[in-house]
């Protein structure tokens, strides 16, 4: 027999939809924000010559930085106030938590509840800084070695790059705050998915122009584009696969009333850290990688360096398997605890049929998460790999890579989720308004 939370979400139509007054403002304000971001892709950095920038992009953009102005939703190729996107701000999150778990005074922070999250924000919002002046200053220094693509070169130029790039970045950082507290889903994916769906368009057609041309064949466009559907259902597919642990809980007598008895279970997600690996290590990557490339004149093994962080190249995709690979048991540890779990069913009087409450329970959970993190892991490396393999043989788009798929699936899926999430939610709000006034009748 179905519950009532599956009832109710039976029931979910276009008319809750509308009774929903808060959630239809939490969608239309995210709309708003991402509007407000896009607009701000197309506002150039002052003093260069966009059309320079432009044709080194037409040259150089089917590698390193075309990857990098994947990530930043076209704003690179621009050199826009959004050049820099949000990956400061994530690349500083990934620093922290790192910290977090090897030095004992931000672990105590992250153990002291709200106060000490609120700590740790603002010490991920001062290091994003640092990152984004470090990289600004870097672009601003590489642009003045493109012959006649800053206008006027000196200090004053720099100065106002750096600048314009990182108000920009903190202004994206402060709009995905806003979108996670206000809005509806993560702002943060929201606004790297939002760069991606934007440009699927263009490179679509880009897609079929080489195919017009002769560059690709319309039979290899066609299987490109089953194996892109295909690759959808997996991620579909895999992203909603759980691992489900029964947890029961004994009978209590309370007078002449027995309580408890219920049977439930904990879901364990067999990708438990989402999309949070391919962002992580892809951005780990773009930061030596777009320091070795925008050095053109630099050293010779600096562009060593640019040459074997390549897209395609042996060594990138060595280290880009690993660094999804690692950052999956990572953030699998940081968001899922198991001896806390452990002591919390243990204090609630829960137990798992066949293991005993405690530590036993706790290395149960430890040894379940690590099979799933395995293959989670595994199929992480294997959906982001692939396409990007025939992408670089190929010379498609990155927009139709394995990560920028992942990213805009498990994006979508985890926003409709949120947004049922609040449809259920008000739904059960009219059941108890009903009851109470019933009641009072």
């Amino acid at each position: 027999m179905a519950s009532a939370a599956e009832q109710l979400a039976a029931n979910l139509n276009l008319g809750v939809f509308s009774k929903a007054t808060e959630l239809k403002q939490r969608i239309w304000f995210t709309l708003g924000a991402l509007v407000v971001y896009r607009l701000g892709t197309y506002i150039p950095i002052p003093g260069v010559d966009p059309s320079v920038m432009a044709q080194m992009m037409s040259q150089h953009g089917g590698g390193l930085f075309g990857m990098l102005d994947m990530f930043t939703g076209g704003a690179l190729k621009r050199l826009t106030v959004f050049a820099l996107n949000i990956m400061p701000y994530i690349s500083a999150s990934i620093i922290i938590q790192l910290m977090t778990s090897a030095i004992p005074t931000l672990e105590a922070l992250k153990k002291e509840g709200e106060s000490g999250r609120k700590k740790l924000n603002q010490y991920t919002r001062y290091l994003t800084v640092l990152i984004a002046v470090f990289q600004s200053y870097g672009i601003a220094v590489s642009l003045e070695t493109m012959n006649g693509a800053v206008i006027d070169p000196g200090w004053f130029f720099r100065f106002s790059s750096v600048i314009t790039l990182v108000g920009g970045t903190m202004f994206l950082m402060w709009v995905g705050e806003q979108i996670t507290a206000r809005g509806i889903g993560n702002g943060t994916s929201l606004i790297i998915m939002a760069g991606i769906v934007a440009n699927l368009p263009t490179a679509f057609a880009s897609m079929l122009e080489m195919g017009r041309t002769g560059a690709l064949s319309p039979f290899f466009i066609l299987i490109f584009l089953v194996i892109a559907v295909a690759t959808i259902a997996i991620i579909v597919f895999v992203e909603r696969a759980q691992r489900r642990i029964a947890v029961q809980y004994p009978k209590r007598q309370v007078g002449n009333r027995m309580f408890g008895g219920d049977s439930t279970h904990i879901p364990l997600k067999l990708n438990t850290s989402g999309v949070i690996p391919p962002i992580f290590a892809s951005s780990i990557l773009l930061i030596p990688a777009a320091v070795a490339g925008f050095a053109t004149n630099g050293p010779a093994w600096l562009q060593a360096i640019g040459a074997q962080l390549g897209q395609g190249q042996p060594l990138y995709l060595g280290l880009y398997a690993f660094m999804i690979i690692f950052f999956s048991y990572f953030y699998t540890a940081v968001v899922f605890n198991p001896e806390e779990t452990a002591d919390n069913l243990k204090k609630y009087g829960g137990f798992i049929p066949g293991i005993r409450p405690g530590s036993a329970t706790a290395e149960y959970f430890d040894r379940i998460l690590t099979r799933l993190t395995t293959v989670g892991g595994i199929y992480l490396v294997a959906v982001c790999l692939l396409p990007q393999i025939l992408i670089t043989d190929y010379g498609l788009p990155f927009y139709f890579g394995g990560t920028s798929i992942l990213i805009v699936v498990s994006v979508t899926m985890d926003t409709v989720t949120q947004i049922q999430s609040h449809l259920l939610a008000h739904q059960y709000e009219g059941l108890i308004r009903k009851t109470r006034g019933k009641g009072r009748r």
